[in-house]
């Protein structure tokens, strides 16, 4: 009988022990790419982080599914993103060497980018993560999340007052009931004129991304025939065309595995032509039914490099054995291109997109993450989706704006992946793997702030949160052109955001471009139309020409602003900034000298915005 009794309250104790709720500031479900850089960029700042994640790598797209070719952002290197891409060329040598694919100016193994994400997490002391961990049900109640998950075959619960939901497919806002979006929008509906008139859910091919390794010649690495293999599927594989010059095709085999050249001999496989993309929506299907249609993607793929080695000859090109912890040699994820799109407090749509300062709202002024790659799309296994004109979609390098990562209808819950909200088009650029990872880098900054301040979401000062990401050296707009190395990196950014200077945004192949142009002498109309929609004080002024801003007509036109502005503030300013030249009356400024000059003497980036991008009240 004592036995009995001793055995029961040992299972009490042992049941109390594996669910006592354990405590965090922020929970984020989802270790991929946004996921990531969200728990460092929280956990540098000394947030309680925890990030619960099913597989054994942290990085998601980036790693657990192969896709180790970066798209755009070459010359955007913007926080976590730009950290991350000095780690791989510390790694590989330098930047030569991670460009070894046509595709990409940065390509890596996805066991070396897993390698990296795991040090740089495991370096933030306040970030914890649960690898091998399945998330199982989440409840918010009394201004706290409740998460439960299992991990070694016991179930956790914890705690905190704010989620970042970064699975790859928005699974955990679904489970709150949130109301979201799937596939491509209606014209009308989304105000986009490219779209298609009737909306549909077809969304993107997804792949399953192979990493092939070379194993020298004379080696035979080729794969049993998978079933249902059928070499006219893969008949143009090799026929290459580029959308953007619309050349003719070329039949170059080389070419096409050249596309996702690695280093050290391998070869991502994740080609759109004839190739390895897969048709499937799986976003609302349960986990059986996901698993079931994901089998289906990754025999397509088996079925190319099958193609590959036995039709195109490179039998010596294998699965690599030394990239993935599975028994297959296959990524442990797929490449979801898309997801269950949520409605936040700001929509971003194609207008924000093609012409940032003249769309319906001035939403360049809340940006948090910067992309430049040019909005594509695959659509090549679903031929009966609405044909959209992408080359048509020409697009300058943007910023994606603070309130698409906040639902309108929770409190504190935060999107993040290729969650937010954002129309379909536009997520064909948001999707790419920098712009994911600038996503998440500012998830965790705005959890961060928001803990910090005590607030909702829905309340946090947008300038906090663009604040610390520039103190964590993340662009909040796409300036080609300056860098987080340049002492004026803070300003200009600030001056842009703050609408004072405007960019000059170019559409340039797969990489576009806005530019700042530091070096550029300022006017004084330029300078006056800048400051107006800040300063209720140049409501009524009309005074400006357009002649080139002098020191003197400087100092003047601050006046207006605030009084105590003199030559003595501006020399001290100008010396403590370490700015070179002498001062004198007919020094005609640049834009970066008047951002630097601005910035502290006006502090203009000061002057709160809500989350439209207008200023608010005095």
């Amino acid at each position: 009988m004592m036995k009995r009794v001793f055995s029961f309250i040992l299972g009490v104790l042992l049941s109390q022990s594996v669910l006592a709720q354990e405590a965090y500031d922020l929970i984020i479900v989802g270790g991929g790419a946004s996921g990531t850089a969200a728990g460092i960029s929280a956990g540098r700042a000394g947030t309680k982080t925890l990030i619960i994640e099913p597989t054994t790598w942290l990085g998601g797209m980036l790693t657990a599914a192969g896709v180790s070719a970066i798209d755009g952002n070459h010359q955007l290197p913007s926080g976590i993103w730009g950290e991350f891409r000095q780690r791989l060329e510390q790694h590989y040598g330098g930047p030569k060497k991670l460009s070894t694919g046509w595709v990409s100016n940065t390509l890596f193994e996805p066991s070396v980018g897993n390698q990296i994400l795991q040090q740089m997490a495991g370096s933030v002391p306040s970030l914890t993560v649960s690898f091998e961990s399945d998330w199982l049900e989440a409840s918010f109640e009394n201004g706290v999340w409740t998460v439960e998950y299992l991990k070694d075959g016991d179930n956790h619960l914890v705690n905190a007052p704010l989620l970042i939901d970064a699975t790859e497919l928005g699974d955990v806002a679904a489970s709150q009931g949130l109301e979201y979006r799937i596939g491509m929008d209606s014209r009308d509906d989304i105000g986009e004129s490219f779209a298609p008139e009737i909306g549909n859910d077809i969304i993107q091919d997804l792949t399953y991304v192979v990493t092939l390794k070379d194993y020298g010649e004379g080696t035979d690495k080729t794969i049993p025939k998978p079933d249902g293999y059928d070499p006219e599927l893969f008949a143009c594989a090799c026929a290459h065309a580029d959308p953007i010059t619309d050349d003719a095709p070329t039949l170059d085999c080389g070419k096409m595995l050249d596309y996702g050249k690695l280093p050290n001999g391998k070869y991502m496989i994740n080609w759109p032509n004839c190739g390895n993309d897969h048709y499937t929506n799986i976003i609302e299907l349960s986990p059986e039914e996901r698993e079931a249609e994901l089998e289906k993607a990754k025999l397509r793929s088996l079925q190319f490099v099958y193609y590959i080695q036995s039709e195109l000859g490179f039998k010596h090109l294998g699965l690599a054995d030394d990239e993935y912890p599975t028994e297959d040699n296959m990524p442990m994820i797929p490449y979801h291109r898309e997801s269950r799109r949520y409605y936040g407090l700001v929509d971003f749509t194609l207008p924000y997109v093609r012409m940032p300062y003249n769309a319906p709202k001035p939403l360049f002024r809340t940006g948090i993450a910067v992309g430049d790659y040019t909005i594509d799309h695959h659509h090549r296994e679903r031929p009966d989706a609405p044909e959209i004109d992408f080359i048509k979609i020409r697009v300058p390098s943007y910023n994606v704006p603070l309130g698409a990562l906040i639902p309108r209808d929770h409190p504190a819950l935060i999107l993040a992946e290729k969650s937010i909200s954002v129309s379909n088009i536009v997520n064909g650029a948001s999707r790419l793997q920098p712009v994911v990872l600038g996503i998440g880098h500012a998830a965790g900054a705005l959890a961060t702030v928001a803990i910090k301040e005590g607030k909702a979401l829905d309340q946090v000062s947008v300038r906090e949160v663009q604040q610390l990401l520039l103190n964590q050296n993340a662009y909040i707009m796409p300036f080609i052109d300056v860098n987080p190395e340049m002492k004026s990196f803070q300003a200009i950014q600030k001056a842009g955001a703050a609408g004072i200077f405007r960019g000059e945004g170019v559409p340039y192949l797969w990489a576009n471009q806005t530019w700042f142009y530091p070096g550029r002498a300022v006017t004084e109309y330029e300078l006056i139309l800048g400051l107006k929609p800040i300063y209720s004080e140049l409501d009524k002024f009309w005074g400006a020409s357009g002649d080139y801003l002098t020191l003197s007509r400087f100092e003047e036109l601050l006046k207006l602003v605030d009084e105590s502005i003199s030559r003595v503030r501006v020399s001290e300013t100008w010396d403590k900034l370490g700015m070179q030249g002498q001062l004198f009356d007919g020094l005609v400024l640049n834009r970066e000298q008047v951002s630097l000059l601005l910035d502290d003497l006006l502090n203009p980036f000061g002057k709160e915005v809500n989350w439209d991008g207008e200023f608010i009240g005095e």
